[in-house]
């Protein structure tokens, strides 16, 4: 194969037509490949360390060889081979600037067989570059679309899916249990990702994926497509049942009814697509207690206790319905907690009342053992809402005389002897902490009550050191969530810290935002006690 650069070529010009009509790319970026490859043609005949440039006129298909010099000030020059002094420049094109170029037009070159053969390598790495980037940024924008191909090839289990104009990748985790595919057969998958990778774009298709679902329905159901029903939440377990929340934005069009179809028909073309999985369409609801029921159907709820701020839930249920409830290997409840993002734990109504009793004896006998009250008293105490012998120092003293069998006397009784208690009883674990060797200015740095000063003790934490060496989660841990979150542990542990000099007179902060809010939150935890002691360090 041999080229003559010298001379016009519009062969260049059809094959560069050809080539992009073929691979559907632009037939700017072939001309410049092709113009990369006849100047690594150029720089191997004429030196590699040189700058030779091509170009191929875009009308004629001429081909211009040249060599190019930039005029630099310093003398000598950094590299001979490509710069030249100014001085010698102007002697050659006088008028010429620092930065300008020399051009020196080179004579033809013959493209012998290794040359040219190097010369299509470069064009053909350039143009698959060019198609590789065109694939990328066509199927990224096209992430969480339903798409169809042919399986092309099985790698270790994984599949190699074509697309056509691109390949992707179904990996075995990613395809529905005991379902098989042969070289030629055509699947339907979901596109979750799109990444940029060093052998190319890669694009990774999935069946097991929620959206997946969400999609087919889409595709089944005109409503969803329309916009006038949403799917909120989709959990699945692929192959076998998957549950799917969805809402109506009009409110003579029942979401549910709508995602069946008239016989199921819309439903079941869903159903075979996923290998038979059995699907549970429910209502979405923006009250989480009621979203939780309609997600454990078809058992029947009896009552739901929410945590909201730490997502869990306690659901109870009839005791014949605790089976369905949980579902088969726990599959029902899990599926219930997937869509509906709350941890749920299931109790029978016989279980929950013994629980309930459980709890009334044990909050009933310590406010039986630590007010020296009967019974009734604690009962009713017990009923009426008090957990600890602390809120009912706290309550006002109208709204304790106000329980039905009380009067002020009474009230004011109660609230003496839970005085009395928590003093001995401070004084107690107090003189406990002395003997363990815990330091005063723990209660100080950190606002501790005495219970925690013990729990730090038994875990050895009773210096300042001590408690600056601990973190976050390890002061949580000691004292538990409900004594402490982390961000007031980590206010506590820097105070601490500054406190025992760590960071000098002043507390070392990233910048006075975080500086501030550090401050703010360590004074909300260590109260007084921790401005005393700046003032004191």
């Amino acid at each position: 194969m041999a080229l003559d650069v010298a001379i016009a070529r519009p062969e260049l010009l059809q094959v560069a037509d050809a080539v992009a009509r073929e691979k559907m790319i632009e037939r700017e970026e072939v001309l410049e490949a092709m113009e990369q490859a006849i100047q690594k043609a150029g720089r191997a005949k004429y030196g590699h360390e040189k700058d030779i440039r091509a170009v191929i006129d875009r009308k004629s298909g001429e081909v211009k060889l040249s060599r190019w010099t930039e005029v630099v000030e310093q003398e000598p020059v950094e590299n001979e081979a490509t710069q030249i002094p100014v001085r010698i420049a102007q002697k050659i094109k006088p008028g010429i600037g620092i930065g300008e170029f020399i051009v020196d037009p080179l004579p033809p070159i013959d493209f012998g067989r290794i040359a040219a053969q190097t010369a299509k390598q470069v064009i053909v790495q350039r143009v698959r570059e060019v198609e590789r980037s065109k694939q990328f940024h066509e199927y990224k924008d096209r992430v969480g679309e339903i798409i169809n191909g042919i399986v092309k090839r099985t790698e270790y289990g994984n599949l190699m899916v074509d697309l056509g104009r691109a390949e992707a990748l179904l990996r075995r985790d990613e395809t529905i249990p005991r379902e098989a595919f042969k070289n030629g057969d055509r699947v339907r998958a979901y596109i979750y990702d799109v990444r940029e990778e060093p052998r190319g774009p890669q694009i990774f298709l999935s069946r097991t994926h929620p959206g997946f679902l969400a999609k087919l329905f889409a595709q089944e159901v005109p409503e969803i497509y329309d916009g006038i029903i949403e799917i909120k939440a989709v959990a699945r377990d692929p192959g076998s049942r998957a549950k799917m929340a969805v809402i109506s934005r009009d409110s003579s069009i029942d979401p549910v009814g709508a995602c069946v179809g008239m016989r199921g028909s819309r439903v079941q073309a869903v159903v075979q697509e996923l290998q038979g999985e059995k699907i549970d369409i429910i209502n979405w609801s923006p009250d989480s207690a009621t979203f939780i029921v309609n997600g454990l159907a078809p058992a029947e709820v009896t009552k739901v206790v929410l945590d909201e701020d730490g997502r869990r839930c306690e659901v109870v249920v009839p005791d014949d319905q605790l089976s369905l409830a949980i579902g088969r290997r726990g599959q029902n409840v899990r599926l219930a907690s997937q869509l509906t993002r709350y941890d749920i734990d299931i109790l029978t109504e016989a279980e929950e009342s013994e629980r309930r009793q459980e709890d009334f004896r044990k909050r009933s006998g310590l406010f039986v053992e630590g007010l020296d009250v009967d019974d009734v008293i604690a009962g009713l105490l017990v009923t009426e809402g008090f957990g600890s012998i602390e809120e009912i120092v706290a309550v006002d003293d109208e709204e304790l005389a106000g329980i039905e069998g009380f009067d002020e006397n009474i009230a004011a009784e109660l609230k003496r002897r839970a005085s009395a208690f928590i003093e001995k009883r401070d004084g107690e674990l107090d003189e406990k902490r002395r003997e363990m060797g815990v330091e005063d200015v723990l209660a100080e740095v950190g606002g501790f009550s005495p219970q925690m000063m013990v729990q730090l003790g038994e875990k050895g934490v009773k210096s300042l050191e001590d408690l600056a060496d601990l973190a976050g989660d390890e002061l949580v841990e000691i004292l538990g969530t409900e004594a402490v979150d982390e961000e007031s542990a980590n206010a506590i542990i820097m105070a601490a810290r500054q406190s025992a000099g760590w960071f000098g007179d002043e507390p070392v902060v990233e910048d006075a935002e975080t500086e501030a809010e550090t401050e703010t939150e360590a004074g909300a935890e260590a109260g007084e006690g921790e401005t005393d002691n700046e003032r004191a360090g």
